[in-house]
């Protein structure tokens, strides 16, 4: 399999349950609930999306081959950065992101991964279904896509979204169709989100199953 990848980068997961933790970003190209160009955002299903995951021109990006070559990339990105001690060998991570990364994630890249060391994440949209052998799921359903990922570790929000309320979905996880560790709002981005940020910090106050999540790497203006 050849993988498309738009940009792999060495930071601080900014977001969520791992929040501070560092991190290889592998960013998949490509998206099923959006083509990634302006023109089709009006009609897209995720039409908030902040991302750009079209081509494999960003930083690191490319298209590898195999598996193995993927892989020691992602490594390299880690260890001349980390170093290669046992402390830092211990805590790899690596968050296979997007785009929708599970259209290419597979057994062959996770076993790679896994052979160099990586605890692996991933953050997906939660239409497809998760391979096997994952350490880290991150759900973030969007409103009017099919959810075919109903467990993982995190679910995390975008807030507000028409069609997805949180209560409707802590009402699905009581019920036992939904399985998640944890939950978050996160507010979503663009031109209100003072608003949604405050909307999202009185919803977690009344609503302790849910923690708020920032965008930690825009305010802090890393990657």
């Amino acid at each position: 399999m050849t993988y498309s990848v738009k940009e792999i980068f060495y930071t601080l997961q900014g977001e969520g349950a791992n929040t501070g933790r560092p991190a290889v970003f592998c960013r998949f190209t490509g998206c099923n609930l959006w083509t990634g160009r302006e023109d089709d955002r009006p009609t897209a299903i995720c039409a908030f999306c902040d991302t750009d995951f079209v081509g494999t021109n960003g930083d690191g990006g490319g298209k590898f081959d195999a598996a193995h070559e993927l892989a020691d990339t992602i490594t390299l990105h880690w260890t001349r950065t980390a170093g290669q001690d046992p402390v830092s060998t211990a805590m790899r991570l690596v968050v296979l992101t997007g785009g929708e990364p599970l259209l290419q994630v597979d057994a062959a890249l996770i076993d790679a991964l896994h052979t160099r060391g990586f605890q692996i994440a991933v953050e997906t949209n939660g239409s497809l279904e998760a391979p096997c052998g994952l350490d880290w799921i991150c759900v973030s359903p969007k409103a009017g896509a099919p959810w075919r990922q109903k467990q993982g570790h995190e679910l995390k929000l975008v807030y507000p979204q028409a069609g997805l309320n949180p209560s409707d979905l802590e009402a699905r996880m009581l019920a036992g169709e939904l399985h998640f560790e944890h939950c978050y709002l996160q507010a979503m981005d663009g031109i209100d989100q003072a608003n949604n940020i405050e909307a999202a910090v009185a919803y977690c106050m009344k609503h302790p199953r849910w923690r708020l999540s920032l965008q930690t790497h825009k305010i802090l203006s890393i990657r």
